[in-house]
């Protein structure tokens, strides 16, 4: 099986993915679009994942290459009908590369928080699996605003109305950070765009509170990628199974 990542920064990579990638023997391919790498040839693949990163969906002045990532996703999802997985920017990438819209968030999150299922969740072969609420990490200030046509909202938060969705029946987005790892925040905190920021967010006491945050909550994030990837994959592998309702 051959597995597509898509990347914006060389910090927001698969995290914890990368030890079940090893575990199943995948062929990885990489493609990291902030050093001016560009989309290969989609038929060799049978998985695409999109992974976060500092940049906003509407900067295409500012990063180009975002243009030929939203019509790669477009014809991975819609054309090809593989299976996807987009975290975080990748999450948003989605919606909009499908007919849906994002925008600033009304409330930006940065912390770890707890997600709620929705009733379609639980008709769901991907997230009926998953514990109802399910916590992942959150760092965004962008947020989906607007579920393309034929989407499934399957969780929310407190701040974010769209914490994850489904489109069709292999495509899933989820706004928060199952692939954390305990050295995702400080590297992330890392980033030029963070490190240089005068949000109180990034100041280092409170870096190093959320760093604690998430490795106090590690175990059950992690549950939670596994559980995902480990359903997306057995559907990768066998294209003809739709991924979505039971």
């Amino acid at each position: 099986m051959n597995l597509l990542v898509f990347q914006h920064a060389a910090s927001e990579n698969p995290g914890s993915f990368s030890n079940l990638f090893r575990e199943d023997g995948l062929a990885l391919h990489t493609v990291e679009f902030d050093l001016g790498q560009t989309v290969p040839d989609l038929d060799r693949f049978d998985f695409l994942m999109v992974m976060g990163g500092p940049q906003d969906v509407w900067q295409e002045d500012e990063y180009p290459w975002l243009k030929d990532e939203k019509a790669a996703i477009r014809k991975f999802v819609v054309e090809m009908q593989r299976p996807f997985l987009g975290i975080c920017l990748g999450h948003q990438l989605l919606a909009e590369s499908v007919g849906g819209k994002v925008a600033p968030a009304k409330t930006p999150e940065i912390g770890v928080f707890a997600n709620s299922k929705t009733d379609a969740a639980s008709r769901d072969r991907i997230f009926a699996a998953l514990p109802d609420p399910y916590k992942a990490l959150q760092w965004h200030g962008a947020e989906v605003i607007a579920l393309p046509e034929g989407a499934e909202l399957l969780a929310h938060s407190t701040a974010c109305p769209v914490q994850a969705f489904r489109y069709g029946d292999r495509a899933y987005g989820l706004q928060g950070h199952i692939e954390a790892t305990r050295d995702t925040v400080p590297n992330w905190a890392k980033l030029p765009e963070y490190e240089n920021s005068d949000d109180p967010a990034y100041r280092k006491e409170n870096i190093d509170r959320l760093t604690r945050d998430v490795e106090a909550n590690l175990t059950d994030i992690n549950r939670v990628a596994r559980s995902i990837y480990r359903s997306l994959i057995v559907r990768a592998a066998s294209k003809s199974v739709p991924s979505g309702l039971t």
